[in-house]
């Protein structure tokens, strides 16, 4: 029995899925502490389910997902609208050379999945699936790239960028802690914590303060920004080189907020836009996840483990060896450390929790939570973006 889901049926079943991981996550401590996204959690249960129907001959499900393109364009141009040079250039030195880290952490991911796939035998684009997209990108980058590598007749990418996903968002939460906790104590760097200005911090805030009345003019500016970007998108075809299909519009977003700062004559209603994106993203994540074909993993299990335990070495060598001596060899550099595996395997969430919990035990630092939330949320899907596209046109 086959089972069609048009794109309203489709997308009622992806809020009843969120819905269901919602509750979850208010009931489950483990789902909660790591940060696990309710589409995620509730989508997953029901790609299970749709895979024992598979698997058992009882009926095979099929959606129409092009509303979760729609979701998918919206969350990632406000994601554009969050590259603002203004804040790039006000951080200042820290700001350029973390950014510069992370760069150099979403290149690094890609070169091991493409090496150990090439050393496995396997097609490096199926590498690809374990790198930046779902390490750096998280589950939004994954369920936006899937379909890209499924182009390329990768079978089954979209599933195996979303189970990287999965698993990079508990590897991080789990190696982000120990690894801060164990710097800040075995070389004694509490005698280094020392108090910051945190007026870019209050500045944002108030910037990003929410209005009832203002979120009809950001649906507008977001709309916008999307018929800008399809000019630009058909621009960059003409390279020959390809591009997501929400490439032109983040690059429209990322040029209208930096206008409208540099010029001063229009405002960007960042915190609207913020909360569009988010709801968005919990739009797309749980059509993405309700498509999932878990069957198409079976053949790929080993090597699956292989490439996500190399990823998790790296973050852990990366961050350890690298960042932290990069960053300052001090108490805020730890704290980094813990929150770069935060996003750098999963989510800033996690990242915020990971520093959290460090904080908590010892003292805040204001300079990681400047940084963190500033480069996972505002730059990092923008590079990575750029980045996984050169990896995909070159393979």
């Amino acid at each position: 029995m086959e089972i069609r889901l048009d794109m309203y049926q489709t997308l009622a079943l992806a809020v009843l899925v969120l819905m269901l991981g919602s509750f979850l996550r208010r009931r489950i401590h483990f789902l909660e502490k790591f940060c696990i996204p309710a589409p995620v959690v509730g989508g997953l249960l029901f790609a299970i389910f749709t895979c024992i129907c598979y698997s058992t001959g009882i009926a095979e499900f099929s959606f129409d997902d092009v509303l979760k393109e729609v979701c998918m364009v919206f969350f990632f141009t406000s994601v554009g609208f969050q590259a603002n040079l203004k804040v790039l250039k006000k951080g200042g030195k820290s700001l350029a050379i973390f950014l510069a880290l992370v760069m150099a952490l979403i290149i690094s991911q890609n070169l091991l999945a493409i090496g150990l796939s090439k050393l496995l035998g396997l097609n490096p684009l199926i590498g690809m699936c374990t790198g930046s997209i779902p390490m750096v990108g998280g589950h939004g980058t994954a369920g936006a790239f899937g379909p890209v590598l499924e182009d390329f007749n990768v079978q089954g990418a979209a599933t195996i960028c979303t189970a990287a996903a999965t698993f990079g968002l508990i590897s991080g939460s789990l190696v982000g802690g120990p690894l801060g906790k164990r710097l800040i104590e075995k070389k004694n760097l509490l005698e280094t914590a020392i108090s910051e200005d945190d007026s870019l911090l209050v500045e944002d805030e108030k910037k990003h303060a929410r209005h009832p009345n203002m979120f009809a003019s950001a649906v507008f500016q977001l709309i916008l920004a999307i018929g800008l970007g399809t000019i630009f998108s058909w621009m960059l075809t003409k390279t020959g080189l390809t591009f997501p299909i929400y490439i032109g519009a983040m690059l429209a977003a990322a040029l209208i907020r930096n206008i409208a700062e540099y010029t001063g004559k229009v405002s960007i209603h960042m915190g609207e836009i913020n909360d569009i994106g988010g709801i968005s993203l919990s739009l797309f994540l749980g059509m993405a996840m309700i498509t999932l074909k878990l069957w198409q993993l079976a053949s790929l299990a080993l090597p699956l483990v292989i490439l996500l335990g190399a990823q998790v070495i790296l973050i852990c060598l990366f961050t350890y060896f690298i960042e932290f001596y990069i960053m300052g060899r001090d108490y805020d550099a730890a704290v980094l450390v813990a929150g770069t595996c935060g996003f750098g395997m999963g989510a800033t969430p996690n990242a915020m929790a990971n520093m959290q919990a460090l904080c908590d035990k010892y003292v805040p630092s204001v300079k990681a939570y400047l940084l963190i939330p500033l480069v996972g949320s505002l730059f990092a899907d923008f590079l990575n973006s750029l980045a996984i596209t050169f990896f995909i046109n070159i393979l």
